[in-house]
């Protein structure tokens, strides 16, 4: 689930991408991460590009389309191993837009829920840089994604 974040900037778009533009923008990728939550792989799927690349934070190769995707995706542990995401938090999102291509920077707060002993669990900080085109419909898709994790998240909080 995302929510948005208390006093973010009602504005966030850049010379060259008006608001409703980069409002449309972004809710492609609030709309993916809707759908990541919800388990809605279809989706997910709609706000990719098929030949998208991805900087995938839990793969070390560059994902080259859809079928490197389903594949990481198939190795990703099942639910119960290791620590259980709670929610997920797009915030500062930077917009700008050059003729049918935009390029989007962000931040995500995934959250966790604490572990089986109770100790609480650092949320995990997610750089991101998307480059969307818009298609000849008029609808955005990304066709790449990049996310670097800055602190790793499931780590018991210490004083």
């Amino acid at each position: 689930m995302h929510a948005p974040v208390p006093d973010a900037p009602s504005s966030f778009s850049r010379p060259g991408a008006a608001d409703i533009v980069a409002d449309s923008v972004w809710s492609v990728i609030t709309g993916m991460y809707d759908a990541y939550v919800a388990g809605d792989r279809a989706r997910i799927d709609a706000c990719l590009d098929p030949g998208a690349t991805i900087w995938d934070s839990a793969a070390e190769p560059l994902l080259l389309g859809k079928p490197d995707l389903d594949r990481v995706r198939a190795e990703r542990p099942v639910a119960g191993d290791g620590p259980e995401e709670t929610g997920l938090y797009p915030y500062d999102p930077v917009v700008d837009v050059f003729g049918d291509m935009a390029l989007l920077r962000h931040w995500l707060r995934v959250t966790f829920a604490s572990a089986a002993d109770g100790t609480a669990l650092r949320p995990e900080l997610v750089r991101n840089t998307a480059l969307l085109r818009r298609d000849t419909e008029g609808a955005w898709l990304i066709v790449h994604l990049h996310e670097d994790v800055r602190q790793v998240g499931g780590v018991p909080e210490t004083d």
